[in-house]
């Protein structure tokens, strides 16, 4: 990782405005055409020993929707419960906070959230679309199109320059490789390291670099945003800039985002805050 400062940001200068950086109309086109899902059949989940409760999203509007979900791990001393009859929704363009202490279910809820995992009981909706009755298949082409990931770790290919980081992703679901050039083009100008689109990830700053994870993250227009501690290795000045970029992105864009951070001053920034406490999301109280 370079060690020099992060370009396109004047030392103590604000982060992006707010207002415009350019308009998503053209930086996320597919985000415009893209259907609304079929009314999703009611998924019936089971809730304890003999029983069956059918779980339907009634959360109109939502982009993320859990219901009723639980989830626990076999341990040499007997089932670990990390979620019990959680409920979640998250609003196209809303951030919601997840803080947590280690241990308490955060990188569990983010995985359920990005079909990465499987509840054992209850439901996650997608754009109201349910997913529990999905092949691995289906989930995996969900999970491609409508869900974006950001790690605490950029993760980017580092044989790759930039450019080609955000623009392998298009390809892969089937965009034209210059037309995929254009849209990572775009992406990198809006996140403003449009300067270092042909420099390798080890060429960039901290902040450079996970600004690109974000335009990578966002390449194929997905409709959900799920982030693990996004900036929690950068200097707390970098941070703040890359955390002003995402949430730009995120108002104009208007992708339901789901963070989950040990940053307060973060979390505080966001639209609300929740936390795990004995399997179930909660609202946090910050400070």
């Amino acid at each position: 990782m370079s060690d020099e400062p992060e370009r396109g940001v004047a030392a103590g200068a604000p982060g992006p405005p707010e207002e415009k950086l350019s308009g998503l109309k053209t930086l996320l086109p597919a985000a415009e055409s893209k259907p609304e899902p079929e009314q999703a059949e009611p998924a019936e989940s089971e809730v304890g020993s003999g029983s069956t409760e059918t779980i339907v999203d009634d959360a109109k509007g939502t982009a993320l929707s859990l219901r009723g979900v639980a989830r626990a791990y076999r341990t040499g001393s007997g089932p670990l419960t990390v979620l019990r009859d959680a409920q979640l929704t998250v609003a196209p363009g809303e951030m919601v906070a997840l803080v947590a202490p280690s241990g308490a279910g955060k990188s569990t809820l983010l995985h359920l959230a990005g079909l990465l995992e499987r509840p054992d009981s209850g439901e996650v909706f997608i754009r109201g679309e349910a997913t529990s009755g999905l092949g691995d298949n289906a989930r995996t082409a969900l999970r491609r199109t409508q869900i974006g990931f950001v790690y605490q770790f950029h993760h980017l290919l580092p044989e790759f320059s930039a450019l080609e980081n955000v623009v392998l992703p298009q390809m892969i679901a089937g965009l034209a490789r210059r037309e995929a050039e254009e849209r990572a083009a775009e992406l990198l100008a809006y996140l403003r390291v449009d300067g270092r689109a042909t420099h390798r990830p080890a060429e960039l700053s901290g902040g450079e670099q996970q600004r690109v994870a974000i335009a990578r993250a966002v390449a194929n227009a997905p409709r959900v945003l799920l982030a693990d501690e996004p900036t929690g290795n950068l200097d707390p000045k970098t941070a703040g800039h890359v955390f002003d970029a995402l949430r730009t992105l995120v108002r104009e864009s208007g992708l339901a985002t789901l963070i989950a951070t040990h940053n307060f001053t973060l979390a505080a920034g966001m639209d609300r805050t929740i936390t795990i406490e004995d399997g179930a999301i909660v609202p946090a109280k910050l400070g």
